[in-house]
């Protein structure tokens, strides 16, 4: 049983480190994490009573 957590925590572990390295790295294989810059507008209509 302990042996499984041990794998688990070790799986964890790597799982973390190929997302930061994915995170640093992805820009260079196309991959875009820019949020959208588009101008959004809606009408508001505020109740003054």
């Amino acid at each position: 049983m302990g042996r499984i957590f041990k794998y688990l925590f070790y799986l964890v572990i790597l799982a973390g480190i190929a997302l930061v390295g994915y995170a640093y790295i992805g820009p260079w294989f196309g991959a875009d994490f820019a949020a959208p810059t588009t101008e959004v507008r809606k009408p508001v209509i505020l109740d003054a009573d």
